[in-house]
Order: C-alpha cells, then structure tokens, then sequence
C-alpha cells in the first residue's frame, strides 16, 4: 500500500528536498523503514543503532501520535498520511494561571481608554482586563520569538513582563528581532527591549534579568511569575524551562522556528503533557541546525510570537481553548496550519507518575555539550583555527578547502580556492575527493563542518580537519571585508 509522508524542512536535504514521499508499507514501521531504505541519510536521523525510532523524532498518523497507538505496528489505510515531527522547537477547559487571591488592579481613566477595544469585549471586559494588568509574564528570550511576545503583551496591558536575555543586539539581528533597530546595534538586548517596549505602554513594568539561564538562578527568576513564553534557540534552555515549569507548577508557553516552520504549544504539566513527554530526549549537539545556521523568514517569528502571546492572554483571562495537550505547526511557504494531538507520557521522567526529575540538572551535558560528556567526546574532531588556516595560506601549502555550506550560501561569500560539496550531498559525492589529500572542512560556524569531517573519517581519510567557527570567524578575525550573514 502506498503512503504519503511529509518530510520536515530540517530534514528535506536527505530526501533530494521533497516535501512528501511516497513508499510502500502495510504498517507505519514499515513504511519509515522503506523511506530510510531509499534515504540512509534520513534512516540515521530517524533511528538509532539499534533501529529504534529515536526520542527527539515524533511520528504523526493523520494528527495522532503513532506512540498512543500501536507504534510502528500501527496499520495505515488508504489515504493516511505519516507527518515527521522532530524538535527544532486535546485542549483543555479555559482556566487562569493567576493565584485566584491576586489582588484585583483597578484600571485609570487612561488605561480605560487605551485598552477600549478590549474592554468592549464580553470575553475580556473589566474583570479579564484587570487579570491581565494584574498578571506577571516572564519571557525567556529578547530575539526574534520575544520581539512579537513583548509588544504585544505590553500593548495588551500585561502589568509585569520579565525580560532574560545577556546577549547584545548585532546586524543579523534585525531582519525579524522588532525589538531593536539600527541604532541599537552594539547595545544590551535588555536595555534597547525595554526601552522600546516602554515607548509602546509606559503603563506596564518591565524587568530585566542580564543572566544566562541556568539549573542554579531558574528557579529563583521563575517562581514571581505567572507564565513563562519560552523563546529560547538552544536545546538545553528548553529542557530547563520545561523542568522548572514543572516543578514550580507554572504554565509554559512553548515556540520554536525555522526557516519557514514553527510551532506552538502550551505545555503545563498540571493540566496536560510537559515538553519532555513530546521529545524525552534532545537531539544529538549539531544535528539539528539553529536559525543561524539554517536561516528563518523574518516574519516567521512575527507570526509565531503573536501565536505566543494571544496563548498567553487566553490564559490570563481564562478564555477559549488553550493549546494543552495539542501542538500546532504552521508552515508559511504553504500558509497551512495543522493542529496535532498530545498525550502526556506516564513514564515521564519529570513530570510523569514516578518522576526522576526532582531538581534542575546539568542541561548541557543532558544534551550532550558538558566538558565532560561522552557524546562531546565522542563526536570531538581534530579542528584548525583560522589563524592557523590563515599562516597555512600565506606559505601556499597543498591542501584541499572543502565547504559543505549550500549553494545559495556560496554565493554570499566563499573563501578562496575553496571546492562546494553541500554536506548533503557529500556521501554520494565523496569520491570527488582524494583520501591522501590533507582536507580543511569549513561551513558557516563549525557544526556542519564538524559533522562532515566524522563521516569522512569513518569512510577512511586520515588527514582532516575541521576550520573553528568556520567562515563567520574567518570574516571576524582575519578578513573583515568578507560579508557576514
């Protein structure tokens, strides 16, 4: 029987860019098994060694969860469609995060005025519009998920809006972070954020907190609020946003983006499935590519965060169905929304019926990026600073500069006498190179690179190295004139 798969943006590389597949199979098993016999790339980023579906890789029958069926035993029928979900990042009655003693904020003839719109709304009215002055929102994150977060829930009103973020704002930033504008280039993330989100409604305070979030300070940040959006772009913040929601009992308004496709969902372990019950584990470092890497449609974010903070405000209010226990993707090349099902996992380790996950844990090394993981050890390559790729240029020595960046890279700014082999392509490609060349990999940052240098070294070449920070350190330390992006 043929059955239709939709392949994800982050892994279409490994399918010759095809959004939907069709393979034969009586059952969801088989037909992933023949999609990774015809792709082996896809067929690694799908199982592990022992051929299991790996943890941080969701499989959708239609909009149900293959795991709250029969697994990969699941039948599929005529018609059925198979959706790949892997991390990147039913609804439940309406209910408030808030404490119900908060004490009720009285609203000024101003804020009366400014706030009309929403006041003339039975849903909302005077009563919802105090809960949301009243409300205390922390957002982790001032980029690209926070700019549409902040303005907005500060135009609404939100009384409280917590800021965490120790990054300061850079030329790349502004294609989608509305937070920030050219002249606050240079400048803290937090300070230009609150700046601006004060411009748009005086009226509600904002915190700042210049930490990068970790197992020692969450807690204590998190526990004065009420909800917590996460904008993160890293793995080990999202677990430990996650687990700290859990544990503190809050509610966590989740998204992630990239290139053209996010997601959203509410994640609150007292009503539904935490983060954890839809990915238990985290993809190993680099498998997945950030939006630096991989790039993402600057209104992507614009659109995801409004997603964000209208789940936000539903909450606040008590109002409509928030998405607990659902999780909805939106793909802005096709302008599609799909909403798919939760399940909360019982065996959950921190949020199920015996949690393991009592206290916040070393985030980095459960996503493999400690000094002292085995993964990191395992996946260590033999690197080159740029310096020294630099002296080996200057002395015209013989070596051959791969870049596995793509095409539409390449075009921006490449290095010179540098050979382009997409890191997607290079299995079928690997024969254009010569093993008893010495080989420099570069791509934009490092991770790609890494990533092709482990799989020429298993495939017999000996002298390989990987270029530190790739390309982007070469044009920040060596040659200024070489565009960044």
């Amino acid at each position: 029987m043929s059955v239709k798969i939709h392949i994800p943006t982050a892994l279409r590389a490994y399918a010759d860019k095809q959004e939907v597949v069709e393979v034969e199979g009586q059952t969801v098993g088989e037909a992933l098994n023949n999609l990774g016999a015809r792709y082996g790339q896809i067929k690694k980023h799908l199982f592990n060694e022992e051929g299991e579906l790996r943890n941080f890789v969701n499989v959708y029958l239609n909009d149900e969860d293959v795991r709250s069926l029969k697994g990969g035993k699941t039948a599929v029928d005529k018609g059925d469609s198979l959706m790949i979900v892997p991390a990147i990042a039913g609804g439940a009655p309406p209910a408030s995060p808030l404490r119900a003693d908060a004490p009720a904020a009285s609203l000024t003839a101003e804020e009366i005025q400014r706030y009309g719109r929403h006041l003339i709304m039975p849903e909302v009215g005077m009563q919802g519009h105090k809960k949301i002055k009243a409300a205390k929102v922390l957002l982790v994150g001032a980029g690209g998920l926070g700019s549409p977060l902040g303005l907005y829930l500060a135009a609404a009103g939100v009384g409280r809006i917590g800021l965490v973020d120790f990054d300061v704002v850079e030329f790349s930033n502004l294609q989608r972070q509305l937070l920030h504008s050219t002249g606050d280039v240079g400048r803290k993330k937090l300070d230009s954020a609150k700046e601006r989100l004060l411009e748009v409604n005086p009226n509600v305070r904002i915190e700042t907190h210049e930490v990068r979030l970790d197992s020692g300070n969450a807690l204590d940040i998190l526990k004065d609020y009420d909800i917590v959006a996460d904008g993160t772009d890293n793995f080990p913040t999202r677990y430990l946003v996650n687990d700290a929601c859990v544990l503190l009992e809050k509610p966590n308004v989740y998204a992630s983006i990239f290139r053209f496709e996010g997601q959203v969902s509410v994640f609150w372990a007292q009503r539904g499935p935490c983060y954890r019950c839809l990915y238990p584990e985290p993809p190993p470092p680099g498998l997945v590519p950030s939006c630096a890497e991989g790039g993402v449609l600057g209104v992507l974010p614009g659109v995801v965060g409004a997603l964000q903070a209208t789940e936000v405000i539903k909450l606040i209010v008590g109002q409509g169905e928030p998405l607990i226990g659902k999780l909805l993707l939106f793909d802005a090349l096709k302008m599609e929304f799909k909403k798919l099902n939760l399940r909360k996992n019982p065996g959950c380790p921190v949020c199920g019926k015996n949690p393991t996950v009592k206290a916040l844990i070393d985030y980095e090394a459960f996503c493999g990026l400690g000094k002292e993981s085995s993964v990191q050890q395992e996946s260590a390559v033999p690197e080159l600073t740029v310096q020294e790729l630099k002296k080996k240029l200057d002395k015209k020595e013989e070596f051959f500069l791969l870049d596995v960046r793509e095409p539409h890279e390449y075009e921006i700014c490449k290095l010179p006498g540098s050979k382009l082999i997409p890191l997607g392509q290079l299995p079928q490609r690997v024969s254009e190179l010569d093993s008893a060349d010495e080989i420099v990999v570069h791509c934009k940052m490092g991770g790609r690179s890494a990533r092709a240098v482990q799989f020429l070294l298993q495939s017999g070449f000996k002298k390989v190295k990987n270029l530190a920070g790739g390309i982007d350190a070469w044009a920040e330390e060596i040659d200024t004139s070489v565009p960044r992006y």
